[in-house]
């Protein structure tokens, strides 16, 4: 593996992971930022991992069999085509890309390369999400009209980079930091961090979102005007089989610390509801078993058949699931369940959600990156005369 960007993700949790997940070897690692190879450096201790000081150089080195793009900007999307595209297999940070042209690319890809693409997307590996997807295939829900989730996690400390010591800051450090830059967190619509409040859900339904409207508030931020970033924005959206799906993400709106997540299902027969608070508890009301309310339940994001290497992995064990499935995805032990497709469902919607926010809130329709009997795969269908309107 090559580890590409190297902030407090990469060092915190992902360099960590691939020295304690067996299969896992680091051999190169690259940020612009030579203070943070410094400290990527420090932390792996083995004089054998290359240094590179190019994208370019990790992408020519024979040695690295895949990467681990652990970056967050505009260009995120075309890197890992661009890795497709030279042989390396990729697994990558939330969100998968910030173009549906870039979605495409990867989609090509992958598709032409025979390469695994997985997104380190965590939150659908946790228990409950299991649990309610179980509930939802055996009928208890019935039929579910709607799914809810919100993503509110306040963190304008990380809308600044200090270059010199590579250390992400806060509005209220500025005056202390006269050469921060804005980094593309604070640019990047906050509806684009979807896919923790998607991918979960669309787990539990099995389905893919076919149209997306949204809205947003105002930039620059309310409650930190020297943020470029909406305080809030929310999508509303429909799925191939009918359920109405409702979701928001907000970084900059104070909200409660370590309550960030919240997700409910409502089916025809059924609701289960996540807990509103940390010192809340999980909920299930099914109709026709004489449940008069909603029942508290204990589920958790830890699973109770979580192995020991998953304890204390981060984001409730569930960073520990993303490596071993990408792992054994690529060892080719265990095809991937999460695959380039699935990955690429959770990012368009939320792309297009910005997109929908930016031409007056208008509906917009989501493409079906799989393959069919309109396009084969690795076909590019930009190439070819567009179908009839209507079809």
């Amino acid at each position: 593996m090559a580890v590409v960007g190297l902030g407090p993700r990469a060092t915190g949790t992902w360099i960590p992971l691939l020295r304690q997940v067996p299969g896992f070897r680091i051999v190169a690692v690259h940020d612009p930022l030579e203070v943070r190879t410094d400290r990527a450096m420090e932390l792996i201790d083995d004089a054998t991992v290359t240094r590179h000081e190019s994208w370019d150089d990790v992408l020519a080195d024979p040695a690295v069999d895949a990467i681990a793009l652990t970056v967050r900007c505009r260009e995120q999307g075309a890197m890992a085509a661009e890795a497709l595209e030279a042989g390396k297999h990729v697994h990558a940070e939330v969100p998968a890309a910030h173009s549906i042209e870039d979605c495409w690319r990867i989609a090509l890809a992958a598709e032409r390369s025979g390469l695994v693409y997985q997104l380190a997307e965590q939150t659908r590996y946790w228990g409950f999400v299991d649990a309610w997807r179980e509930l939802r295939e055996s009928g208890r829900l019935g039929t579910v009209t709607l799914c809810e989730a919100q993503y509110f996690h306040y963190h304008p400390e990380g809308m600044f980079i200090d270059p010199r010591t590579g250390d992400a800051i806060g509005p209220q450090d500025l005056a202390d930091h006269p050469d921060a830059i804005a980094s593309w967190t604070q640019d990047m619509p906050p509806i684009h961090y979807l896919p923790h409040s998607l991918s979960p859900m669309l787990k539990v339904l099995d389905d893919r979102v076919v149209e997306v409207v949204a809205m947003s508030t105002e930039s620059p931020s309310l409650v930190h005007p020297e943020l470029t970033q909406p305080d809030l924005q929310m999508a509303l959206m429909k799925t191939r089989r009918g359920t109405i799906l409702r979701m928001a993400t907000s970084f900059v709106q104070p909200h409660p610390d370590g309550n960030w997540h919240w997700y409910q299902v409502s089916g025809t027969a059924g609701h289960v509801e996540w807990k509103r608070s940390v010192k809340d508890s999980p909920r299930m009301w099914l109709a026709g078993q004489q449940m008069h309310d909603l029942a508290e339940v204990d589920w958790r994001y830890e699973r109770t058949d979580a192995p020991r290497g998953a304890r204390g992995s981060g984001h409730g064990d569930a960073d520990y699931y993303t490596q071993v499935a990408f792992r054994d995805a690529v060892l080719g032990t265990r095809p991937p369940e999460f695959d380039v497709y699935a990955a690429l469902e959770t990012a368009a919607p939320a792309i297009l959600a910005a997109t929908s926010i930016e031409r007056g809130s208008v509906p917009l329709r989501v493409p079906d990156f799989r393959p069919g009997p309109d396009r084969a795969a690795g076909q590019d269908l930009s190439t070819t005369p567009p179908h009839p309107k209507g079809t």
